[in-house]
C-alpha cells in the first residue's frame, strides 16, 4: 500500500542522477559506459585546498557543531568575495553557507513561497528548480528560452509570463543545461522589467560563475536597485572542483537570509566544519588550478563543438560558459532500429546507453524535449571516444 505523501509523489526523480545510477548499474556488470551525464568536474579538487581541510582536522578546534549559517570568517570572506568579484554589497550576516547550492535554493523557495505562489523559471532549467517549488507548493511558471537565440529567454517573455501570484523569478548565468551566458544589456532589459514589481524576488543561480569564457561575468543585483531583492546564489562544486565537499551559500536581503536560516536550523544545522575550513581555504588561496581547469574545459569545448557538427542532424549552438552542450535532437525523433522506436529524448538517450555505452540526460528533464544534454567535464580521449560511438549508433537509425 502507498502511503507516500502526496507532495513526494508529485515530484519526479532526478534524470541527472538516475541516468547516473543506471550507468553505474551497467558499469557493476562489466559493461564499460562513458558518462557524460552528470555535472561534475573530472578534477581533483586542489591540493591547497585539501590540505586546508587536513589541517582543520589536526587542529582538533573543528569538531563541533558550527554555526547555522557558517563560521563567520567564512561569511566574511564570502562578502568580500562578493565585493571583489561581483560589485555586490552583502554583510556576513546576509551570507548562510549550506549543504551545497542546492540546499540553499530549497531553504530559499520554502521561505518565500505560499501555496499557489508562482515563480518565473527561464527554460532550459537546472533539473530541480521545478521539483524544489511544488515541494515548497508554489507553482512553476515556465519561459522557453530556444537555440535561435542561444537558448535565453528575452525580457519581453518574462513580462508577458509575470502575473499578480508571481512571487520569484530564478535562472543561472552561466546555464546548466546550455552552457548559455547572460551578457550585461540582457539582464539590463530583464532588471527594467522587474524594476516596478518590488514584491518579486530575483533568485540568480551563479554557481558556474568561474567557468566562463566569454565576457566578464555579470550579476543582476548590481544592476539598479534590484539587490535589495535579489538572492545570488554560489558555492564551490564547479569552479574549485568540490562536488562532494557540499558547500554552497547565497548572498540576500537580510529577510531572506534571517529566513533562510532558520529553515536549515530545523532541517539540517550546519554544513559539516571541516569542509567549510577547506572552502575558506579555497576563497583565500590561489587562483591557478581554477583558471587552469577553466582553460582545460574551454579547449574541450572547441573538440566537442567539432564532434558534434559532425553528427548529422544535431543542431549545436557554442556555449559561452560552464561544461555542458544542449544539442537539439529532433531529427531522431520516429526513428527506429529493429523493435526499438525512438518517440522521446529519453528513448534516444536509453538506445544510446544500451547500444553506445554513452550515458547521457534527455534535455525534456531540463525544459525542453527537443535536446539532450552532454557534460564535457571528461578527459579528450573519452570525448573523442564517446561521440564516436554515438555517432555510429544514431547511423543505424532509419
Amino acid at each position: 500500500m502507498n502511503q507516500l505523501s502526496n507532495r513526494i509523489n508529485s515530484i519526479p526523480e532526478s534524470a541527472t542522477l538516475a541516468m547516473a545510477a543506471k550507468a553505474r548499474e551497467m558499469k557493476e556488470k562489466g559493461v564499460e559506459v562513458i558518462s557524460l551525464s552528470l555535472g561534475e568536474p573530472d578534477f581533483k579538487t586542489p591540493k591547497h585546498i585539501q590540505d586546508g581541510a587536513i589541517d582543520a582536522i589536526k587542529s582538533e578546534d573543528f569538531f563541533a557543531y558550527p554555526p547555522v549559517n557558517g563560521y563567520l570568517d567564512l561569511r566574511k570572506a564570502i562578502s568580500e568575495k562578493f565585493k571583489r568579484d561581483n560589485n555586490l554589497e552583502y554583510s556576513a550576516d546576509q551570507i548562510v553557507v549550506s549543504n551545497g547550492a542546492k540546499q540553499s535554493i530549497a531553504n530559499v523557495f520554502m521561505a518565500i513561497l505560499n501555496p499557489g505562489d508562482e515563480v518565473v523559471v527561464l527554460t532550459p532549467y537546472w533539473v530541480s528548480y521545478s521539483a524544489m517549488i511544488l515541494l515548497a507548493e508554489g507553482q512553476p511558471v515556465f519561459v522557453r528560452g530556444t537555440i535561435e537565440n542561444d537558448f535565453k529567454a528575452t525580457a519581453d517573455q518574462i513580462k508577458e509570463a509575470i502575473t499578480e501570484k508571481t512571487k520569484a523569478v530564478i535562472f543561472s548565468s552561466p546555464c546548466n543545461p546550455t552552457g548559455s551566458v547572460f551578457t550585461k544589456s540582457e539582464l539590463t532589459a530583464i532588471a527594467d522589467v522587474l524594476k516596478d514589481r518590488k514584491d518579486i524576488t530575483i533568485i540568480s543561480d551563479e554557481i558556474y560563475e568561474l567557468i566562463n569564457f566569454g565576457e566578464k561575468h555579470e550579476s543582476i543585483g548590481t544592476i539598479g536597485d534590484l539587490q535589495e531583492r535579489t538572492v545570488t546564489v554560489n558555492g564551490f562544486s564547479k569552479g574549485f572542483a568540490m562536488t562532494g565537499w557540499r558547500v554552497g551559500y547565497i548572498g540576500a536581503p537580510l529577510w531572506i537570509a534571517k529566513a533562510a536560516n532558520k529553515m536549515q536550523g530545523q532541517y539540517t544545522s550546519g554544513n559539516c566544519s571541516i569542509a567549510q575550513r577547506a572552502a575558506l581555504t579555497a576563497l583565500n588561496g590561489p587562483m591557478e588550478p581554477t583558471i587552469k581547469m577553466a582553460q582545460a574545459y574551454e579547449n574541450r569545448r572547441s573538440l566537442v563543438y567539432d564532434l558534434l557538427n559532425e553528427i548529422p542532424g544535431f543542431e549545436v549552438n557554442m556555449p559561452q560558459g560552464a561544461f555542458y552542450f544542449f544539442p537539439n535532437v529532433k531529427h531522431y525523433l520516429g526513428k527506429s532500429i529493429n523493435d526499438t522506436k525512438i518517440d522521446t529524448v529519453n528513448d534516444l538517450c536509453m538506445y544510446l546507453l544500451e547500444d553506445a555505452h554513452v550515458s547521457l540526460v534527455t534535455g525534456e528533464a531540463f525544459g525542453d524535449p527537443e535536446c539532450l544534454r552532454i557534460s564535457y567535464a571528461a578527459s579528450e580521449e573519452d570525448l573523442t571516444t564517446a561521440l564516436s560511438k554515438v555517432k555510429e549508433s544514431l547511423a543505424k537509425l532509419s
